[in-house]
């Protein structure tokens, strides 16, 4: 997202500068503060090292900004407060978690974007500035308007995605299911306990995490998406990287489901499994194109950079005001 974003502020006109690693492709400045991607890097650096090395960078050259905008969680938040600019925070992630109501309640006077209204819930007081849904750029994936031929599942395997609803699901159906996903370290005992063994399945494929090119044709050449979270989801991007590519979701009712998908439109919203299986044998009816034309009204990334212009622009107003008052 925060590479999406960045292309589309350019695009727009903005001066924009990219604090991320070396092997970043962007047409804004880039920082580079390590060489690759830590998630790919071999060596496993210490991830927490090298955030608190590009914050010293961001920190450094903070004078030159207008606004900061920062996608680091709560690392920032104490050097922000006294940082001078204007700055907005994305929180990316899910804000259940005990401790956050202390730490977002001492640093109430920092802005905070939402990624949907439903991740708001556990913290409805703090100092929320918006809500920006997120978005893809339009050319990203092709649509395709054939009915398609398996189910699909895409995301990561973990106890909170429930990959074991959607084999459960494409058995009830006897429908192909094809999994791209990928396994986290931290993951890997569940992979192997829990999942593995339901991957014997004939009808069951693993294919494991694939590029973004590669999501075009898995996507479009699905039936639908099978989203069956148990977890308050704060987004949930391959719901709209499905409608990009024409083809509709079928998803659990949790977190932010009942704000990206139209009911009817782009899918349908799920209780149980009983509903899911039905669900699937409606969603093979629905407009693909329609679908599509959905996700380019509401999940673009030009509509995701505009809603963060007007974000930076209050952001703006505010700091200018509150350093005046200062004064």
């Amino acid at each position: 997202m925060v590479s999406y974003l960045t292309e589309e502020l350019v695009a727009l006109g903005h001066e924009v500068t990219l604090f991320a690693s070396g092997d970043s492709t962007t047409s804004a400045e880039l920082v580079p503060i390590c060489p690759r991607a830590l998630r790919l890097d071999p060596e496993r650096p210490e991830p927490n090292a090298l955030h608190v090395v590009q914050l010293e960078e961001v920190f450094r050259r903070a004078a030159e900004f207008d606004v900061i905008h920062f996608h680091t969680d709560t690392l920032h938040l104490p050097l922000a407060r006294r940082l001078g600019i204007p700055a907005v925070t994305t929180l990316h992630g899910r804000l259940d978690l005990r401790g956050l109501e202390r730490l977002y309640a001492e640093f109430a006077d920092l802005p905070l974007v939402s990624i949907s209204n439903a991740q708001r819930q556990h913290l409805p007081w703090a100092n929320w500035a918006a809500t920006v849904y997120h978005g893809l750029p339009i050319d990203l994936h092709r649509p395709t308007y054939g009915r398609g031929q398996y189910l699909a599942f895409l995301g990561r395997v973990s106890v909170e995605k429930r990959v074991d609803r959607a084999i459960a699901i494409a058995q009830r159906l006897q429908i192909p299911l094809r999994i791209a996903a990928k396994v986290d370290r931290a993951d890997w005992d569940y992979f192997k306990q829990e999942i593995e063994p339901l991957l014997s399945s004939p009808l069951v494929e693993f294919i494991g995490e694939i590029s973004e090119h590669e999501k075009t044709a898995f996507l479009g050449d699905a039936l639908a998406l099978l989203f069956p979270i148990d977890w308050p989801e704060p987004f949930g991007l391959s719901m709209i990287e499905a409608m990009s590519c024409g083809t509709p979701v079928v998803a659990f009712r949790c977190g932010s489901v009942p704000e990206v998908i139209d009911e009817g439109v782009t899918g349908y919203i799920v209780d149980d499994l009983d509903a899911a299986v039905l669900a699937v044998q409606q969603a093979c009816e629905l407009d693909r194109r329609r679908c599509r034309e959905r996700f380019e009204q509401r999940f673009s990334a030009t509509r995701m950079a505009l809603d963060y212009c007007r974000v930076y622009e209050s952001t703006a107003l505010i700091g200018e005001s509150a350093c005046q008052l200062r004064a």
